[in-house]
């Protein structure tokens, strides 16, 4: 099996460049309604919800893709080759990203950076507990 995992760098500038093109437009319909500025709308669990569901979502419609990853030629993939399913993007971004991050007060970003720097498979705690790796295209 030839893959090629996407390292820390290209990862870390796929999600901004996610993040950032999800908040800057809906900001802007919020400054448009509200005739303010404000980020208030992202400071409460209504975002945090809407934009897992995103990373859950997306990648199962549109194979191992979110818009920063698609733009960075990289994607998720499960360990075993076959389609991601729900389950696995449960494990990945819940589970793996969500829920431990809160347990452990951050730590386990901390060691998924490490891990995706030092780790020769460039696999993240979410991803070994989803079993899934982030690969460049073929």
């Amino acid at each position: 099996m030839d893959r090629k995992p996407a390292g820390f760098g290209v990862r870390l500038l796929a999600d901004l460049f996610d993040f950032f093109l999800l908040t800057i437009p809906i900001s802007l319909v919020f400054f448009y309604v509200k005739g303010e500025y404000s980020y208030d709308w992202a400071s409460g669990w209504t975002w945090q919800v809407i934009y897992t569901l995103y990373l859950m979502s997306v990648p199962i419609v549109w194979s191992g893709y979110i818009i920063g990853k698609r733009i960075f030629k990289i994607k998720v993939k499960r360990t075993d080759e076959d389609k991601l399913a729900l389950k696995d993007m449960f494990l990945r971004e819940v589970v793996g990203k969500f829920i431990l991050v809160y347990l452990t007060v951050g730590l386990s970003s901390i060691a998924s950076v490490f891990m995706v720097i030092f780790r020769e498979d460039k696999r993240a705690v979410h991803d070994l507990i989803a079993g899934t790796y982030v690969s460049y295209e073929r």
